[in-house]
């Protein structure tokens, strides 16, 4: 399972979900679901999504081997 920081990055940077996905390309829905756990992103978007934070992949996501 691929877990992630996108809430705390949001927070961060003071950026709501809907502008999170409109700056990748994705339905605000989408980022809901991948804050829940509920959907994996594919690499392109994870990468799509640390950059808009500044950060690297591995910063944003991580594996859960549970």
């Amino acid at each position: 399972m691929i877990k992630n920081r996108i809430k705390e990055y949001r927070a961060k940077y003071g950026m709501k979900q809907e502008e999170l996905a409109q700056r990748v390309g994705v339905r605000r829905e989408t980022i809901g679901n991948l804050e829940k756990g509920r959907y994996n992103p594919s690499l392109v978007l994870a990468w799509h999504i640390a950059r808009q934070f500044q950060a690297t992949i591995e910063e944003v996501f991580t594996v859960d081997d549970e």
